[in-house]
């Protein structure tokens, strides 16, 4: 199975916690990343100054963050297929840091 390179050419607010990405084959997908802001590495992001600091990063061309939390392109270019998987995993996320705490 081949895993398709995307990289994100553009991204915009469009709510708090909600991104619109465009990707370099011009597709667009509007994400709300609330649901997957969970555990030590995501967690973080529900402070919203923090979330605003997303930028695009200029060598693997995804969305980044100061505290080091990314996404694969291809998961953001694909988020339809993939949102439940990464909710749930998020849940596992927040268990672990809830156990650890």
């Amino acid at each position: 199975m081949s895993h398709k390179f995307y990289k994100v050419v553009h991204f915009e607010f469009v709510a708090d916690y909600t991104l619109k990405i465009k990707f370099d084959d011009e597709t667009t997908q509007t994400i709300n990343f609330l649901p997957v802001l969970k555990g030590a590495l995501f967690g973080p992001l529900q402070d919203v100054a923090l979330f605003n600091q997303v930028e695009i990063d200029p060598e693997v061309q995804t969305l980044v963050w100061p505290n080091g939390a990314d996404f694969d392109p291809e998961t953001l270019r694909n988020w339809p297929k993939y949102a439940e998987q990464m909710k749930q995993m998020a849940d596992k996320w927040a268990k672990l840091t809830t156990e650890t705490d």
